[in-house]
């Protein structure tokens, strides 16, 4: 029985009804030529015949151990392939909308934690004749980049191959990608002391930049919003895809990151949609971005959340498309290079500070009565580089869906596919009118930003 790390066993103590704590996502398929009406349903066979799976699938959390709650892991001996991996149709006319308004109520069902904490539903009945995947996964087994570097693994760059794995298989082969020997207990050991009696010095460091230098954003220093409220257990999601090379020729012209310019985008939507919604705040924005702690060249099966936040100066208070993208591209520069001087252990350490508050959040009244430790969280998750296939089936695209928290209404993740960058938004559908305006302004946003750099 493994024992689960605390980081992931937190993911299972926060959850409630109206907090899922699940990572998912929408992916689009072309169908190969020739394709039938029964391909589908074919394909579905075919999968759930397979005996490809990992075993982080067949993981449901053991019985929790009083106020502790899950602190280690069973084995699901008799798993129900066909329970987690279900085949579904949209409602006529089929568009995306309704895809969408599906995704969406899915998104915002709890997970079984007596099973696999899981879901895969394969979706027929779009108009335009492709079909969609969408997919959940308890953020306890997996966060974002972990689940889309999974999905990346059952992916082919030939569309002739038909030997895709299922979701939950591995295109490994037995004995690849496994982690090398870990260190002696007393070279562990030895490590994080050293590490822990680094911590002082760190913590005088972000004090010093945060205080002295005034160079980077700490919690509380967001304005309150419409989206830092309680939320319920339902959702809206809305998605849609934008060129990269229009994104990378503001980034060259500018001078900037390519994520500084999605951050812009988002910056200069929010700015407009609170406009539309007579709340936006006198003071700018500010936007908890992820950063992946993972090296690329990390052993092992991409599994379990080890991920930093950075927080930044979306700059929604200057009207000036062009200053705002310089004033983010400052922001993120600073926490980065602070980000780069510290080791992992003070990395996580200040990472838990800019999050700790969304801890207490749960607590009656602390939403309502306390300024946000920040407005919104905006994750840019690396994704496929050319153009994908599962079983000949053309990947056309990859909409993530993320974690809403009490105090975090709105939630913007996207991630690189080919040719193309993917927005998901997931709404809290009581509290984000229209959801669907926000990529309207991301639009808006994009045009404002070409014409700044000119």
């Amino acid at each position: 029985m493994p024992m689960m790390p605390v980081t992931d066993s937190m993911f299972l103590l926060v959850e409630s009804r109206e907090h899922p704590m699940h990572v998912g996502g929408l992916q689009l398929f072309k169908k190969p030529d020739g394709a039938g009406p029964d391909y589908l349903s074919g394909l579905r066979r075919n999968l759930l015949d397979s005996d490809n799976m990992r075993p982080i699938f067949r993981r449901r959390p053991a019985r929790p151990v009083n106020t502790l709650g899950h602190v280690a892991w069973s084995t699901d001996a008799e798993l129900e392939l066909d329970y987690h991996f279900r085949h579904s149709a949209l409602p006529q006319p089929g568009r995306i909308r309704e895809l969408l308004e599906l995704a969406g109520r899915w998104h915002g069902t709890l997970l079984d934690r007596h099973r696999p904490l899981w879901e895969i539903h394969l979706v027929e009945g779009l108009a335009d004749g492709r079909f969609a995947v969408y997919t959940k996964v308890h953020h306890a087994l997996m966060d974002g980049v972990s689940a889309l570097r999974h999905l990346q693994g059952t992916l082919s760059d030939d569309p002739s191959d038909m030997d895709c794995p299922p979701w939950w298989g591995s295109r490994r082969k037995p004995g690849e990608g496994r982690a090398k020997s870990p260190r002696s207990f007393l070279d562990s050991a030895g490590k994080t002391v050293n590490q822990i009696a680094s911590l002082a010095p760190a913590a005088v460091k972000v004090a010093r930049e945060a205080f002295s230098e005034h160079t980077v954003t700490l919690p509380g220093q967001a304005p309150r919003t419409m989206f830092n409220v309680p939320i319920g257990g339902a959702r809206r999601f809305a998605a849609q895809s934008w060129s990269l090379d229009r994104v990378r020729q503001v980034a060259n012209a500018a001078g900037v990151s390519r994520n500084d310019v999605v951050l812009a985008m988002c910056s200069g939507a929010l700015r407009d949609y609170l406009i539309e919604q007579r709340a936006l705040p006198d003071a700018p924005m500010i936007a908890m971005v992820p950063v992946s702690l993972r090296r690329k060249t990390d052993p092992g099966e991409a599994t379990g959340n080890n991920i930093g936040a950075l927080l930044c100066n979306l700059a929604t208070d200057l009207p000036d498309a062009g200053k705002r993208l310089g004033a983010i591209h400052q922001s993120m520069r600073n926490g980065k290079r602070l980000f780069s001087e510290l080791t992992p252990l003070q990395t996580l350490l200040l990472s838990g500070i800019n999050v700790a508050q969304l801890g207490v959040s749960p607590i009656p009244g602390v939403v309502n009565n306390t300024r946000p430790p920040f407005n919104l969280v905006i994750s840019n998750v690396p994704g496929p580089r050319k153009q994908m296939y599962w079983n000949g089936a053309q990947l056309d695209g990859i909409y993530p869906a993320s974690v809403l928290l009490d105090g975090q209404a709105v939630n913007i993740t996207l991630t690189s596919n080919g040719d193309n960058l993917d927005f998901g938004i997931t709404g809290c559908r009581r509290s984000v009118p229209h959801l669907q305006r926000i990529l309207t302004h991301l639009d808006t946003a994009l045009v404002e930003l070409e014409a700044a750099v000119k």
